[in-house]
């Protein structure tokens, strides 16, 4: 099994419009359902709640890795089944967001990795479980940029 999850996908959207989306926190909740407490900063930790539905209330924590505006932007999250893991000594995985202009918009590549982190008998599920949520978070992300 794959250690990393990886979606593209062609938006009709300009790469500075699905920057906004990915990197803005208000824009980023709205498309992938969660509230957070405030906007990405470099090396910072951010924090919030999911809205999505079924995972209401489940409490996000990231740290912000790299912000290249408008091409590369990538956070780390914790993946345990503890709520409120310390990043810092938890398994976690990387997100990483590149974009690249097009004729028609903005070509979207989503990158999920770092699953060798996780319990040997825990990583297929997890990683099944997250190859769908991009997939919906992909779709989102497209409904968002392309209203």
């Amino acid at each position: 099994m794959a250690n990393s999850i990886e979606k593209s996908i062609e938006l009709a959207a300009p790469i500075d419009r699905v920057w906004d989306a990915l990197t803005d926190h208000e824009a980023f909740g709205q498309w992938f359902r969660v509230k957070l407490d405030g906007p990405f900063v470099l090396g910072q930790v951010t924090t919030g709640q999911i809205t999505y539905p079924g995972h209401e209330g489940v409490k996000w924590t990231s740290v912000t890795e790299r912000m290249e505006a408008p091409h590369l932007f990538a956070f780390r999250w914790p993946h345990s089944e503890d709520p409120d893991a310390d990043i810092s000594n938890s398994p976690s995985m990387r997100v990483e967001f590149r974009l690249k202009p097009t004729a028609k918009g903005t070509h979207l590549t989503i990158r999920e990795f770092g699953f060798e982190t996780l319990p040997e008998d825990r990583r297929d599920e997890a990683r099944d479980r997250n190859e769908e949520g991009w997939e919906i978070q992909a779709q989102n992300i497209r409904a968002f940029v392309e209203a």
